[in-house]
């Protein structure tokens, strides 16, 4: 997997958007000097697959508040979502998905798939008339049975795109 680093990136940030210790990065990188990144510059996470071998794309629009799934390029499915409310809206990028946990417990659902930004993920629900809605905290939240269907189709790594 390759990461370009955005401005006001450091690498320890990206170590932990990724859940992957800092050393391990480091390792990957050999020419890399550590505390002198910048926005641009290509840097391999190691322990995820290539992106160019996963056929699956998830985007997801803001303001339409829905979730695409995408299977080389052409749409396979949509499923609503609810989003980030002010002051904690839903991260604009360009992420991966980094682990899958079901039954996370709590207002998670039952399912949890974080994203290569820290605290945030696409999960499930305990209130489902917040689909919809901008309710959460930043994550993606779905219908339980609809993220538990897209836990099972995409492997980690797909490339989730985030939009207004």
């Amino acid at each position: 997997m390759i990461h370009t680093v955005k401005a006001g990136e450091t690498l320890y940030q990206i170590s932990r958007d990724y859940r992957t210790p800092l050393s391990a990065i480091i390792q990957a990188n050999p020419h890399l000097i550590p505390d002198r990144i910048y926005p641009g510059q290509t840097i391999v996470i190691p322990g995820f697959p290539n992106i160019d071998t996963i056929p699956y794309t998830i985007d997801i629009s803001t303001t339409n508040r829905i979730l695409t799934l995408l299977h080389n390029g052409v749409q396979q499915k949509q499923y609503p979502i609810a989003v980030g409310r002010m002051l904690h809206a839903t991260p604009i990028g360009n992420f991966i998905i980094i682990n899958k946990a079901p039954n996370p417990g709590g207002p998670f659902g039952t399912m949890w798939m974080s994203l290569s930004k820290e605290h945030y993920g696409i999960h499930g629900t305990n209130d489902p008339s917040s689909i919809g809605k901008a309710v959460s905290r930043g994550c993606i939240r779905m219908h339980n049975h609809d993220v538990e269907e897209l836990a099972r189709i995409v492997p980690i790594g797909t490339p989730v795109l985030i939009h207004p």
